[in-house]
């Protein structure tokens, strides 16, 4: 589809402005069917949704926003689901399901909105544990028996002591962990520009100096793109998964119309259902306090959000935000190598902070690259 921003009209402004108000976003539309204009009040209620959806609020509709626009109108029980190699289903019908798999006591994996195998292999063995047809397909008569089966309290975090044995099973050394550094943009996108500093440049620099220094502790870093292409949020998770990624961190910087906008923040994958990655949540926690202490730069805290590489990656993933090459100050720091090994010093230490679910652990900012080094070795 093309992209959508104010000023467009047409059919597909129409959809969309159909599919807002259905949301409750925008009137309903009234009996002469829905405007085909993308006036102000569309671009509000696109930024309102994008908000609520964990998507960059840009008040533009890109295949991402489109594709969560169409997400967003599906319930469960509205349409058969079914696993799909080529073309995987996705949508909040799909969301309801993992979740609704997830209370009973069945591993759908991550609760993303995307019906992967995880999620047929779950619904397959409750359909057998219930006397449901085992065919893998969520049709009429499997909602009903979720419906019926649905527990009577709920909350909490029912992939967390799932996702928490895992990494206590893997072992607080670094050695034989398997990570992806997703370096930001690339080839011909070079991301933020300022004078002759390019993000992509400065991105590629620092995940090869992380490269390194994950090397050494024996873990396996792996980069998700060459020097000289620019894979999409897509691709660079698939590619994650398909190497069987422990871990996924994705290395960016920021830009702001405003040269005072500054700082550090870290994002994991989280809806607006109250689903989350929990693991991916805690290791953002970890980077941003090592990253504000460590450098300096302003804290910008955690966020969680549903961009597809934190999305579709079935391991735990975090993107990080360093600095803005639009504000003075932290373009001085990012154009300096010596802090953006910091950065990687802090990162490193980040990582080794997960593994060792909290026992001799050492306060913020003091844990060094000589510290984890040294208990690799004992």
């Amino acid at each position: 589809m093309r992209v959508l921003r104010r000023g467009d009209g047409g059919p597909a402004v129409a959809e969309v402005r159909s599919t807002l108000a259905a949301l409750g976003l925008l009137p309903p539309v009234n009996g002469h069917g829905p405007g085909e204009e993308f006036d102000e009040a569309v671009e509000h209620a696109v930024r309102s949704f994008q908000q609520q959806r964990g998507l960059i609020t840009d008040g533009i509709v890109g295949p991402t926003t489109y594709r969560a626009l169409r997400d967003a109108t599906y319930q469960l029980g509205a349409r058969p689901l079914a696993f799909l190699v080529s073309a995987p289903v996705s949508g909040d019908d799909v969301l309801q399901l993992q979740v609704k798999l997830l209370e009973l006591g069945y591993d759908a994996g991550r609760p993303n909105g995307v019906f992967g195998a995880q999620t047929e292999h779950a619904l397959r063995s409750f359909q057998r544990d219930w006397g449901i047809t085992v065919d893998g397909i969520c049709g009429a008569e499997t909602v009903h028996a979720l419906r019926q089966l649905s527990p009577r309290t709920r909350g909490g975090r029912p992939v967390l002591l799932r996702e928490q044995e895992r990494v206590r099973r893997a072992g607080p050394r670094l050695r034989g962990k398997r990570i992806v550094l997703d370096p930001g943009h690339g080839g011909a996108d070079p991301g933020v520009t300022v004078g002759d500093v390019r993000e992509a440049d400065l991105m590629w620099d620092l995940a090869r100096r992380l490269e390194g220094r994950m090397m050494a502790t024996g873990m396996e870093a792996l980069l998700s793109r060459a020097e000289d292409t620019c894979p999409d949020e897509g691709e660079r998770a698939h590619f994650a998964n398909d190497e069987g990624a422990d871990l996924f961190l994705s290395l960016h910087c920021d830009a702001n119309s405003s040269p005072l906008a500054q700082g550090v923040a870290s994002f994991h994958f989280g809806t607006v259902h109250g689903t989350t990655s929990t693991l991916g949540e805690t290791l953002a926690g970890f980077i941003q306090r090592e990253l504000a202490v460590r450098t300096g730069l302003l804290d910008c805290r955690t966020h969680p959000k549903t961009w597809d590489s934190l999305r579709l990656t079935r391991c735990p993933a975090v993107r990080v935000e360093i600095g803005y090459l639009s504000n003075p100050e932290d373009l001085a720091r990012l154009a300096d190598p010596a802090f953006r090994d910091v950065v990687a010093e802090g990162i490193l230490v980040a990582v080794k902070r997960l593994y060792l679910l909290g026992e001799g652990d050492q306060p913020t900012g003091t844990f060094t690259f000589a510290d984890v080094l040294a208990r690799e070795t004992v």
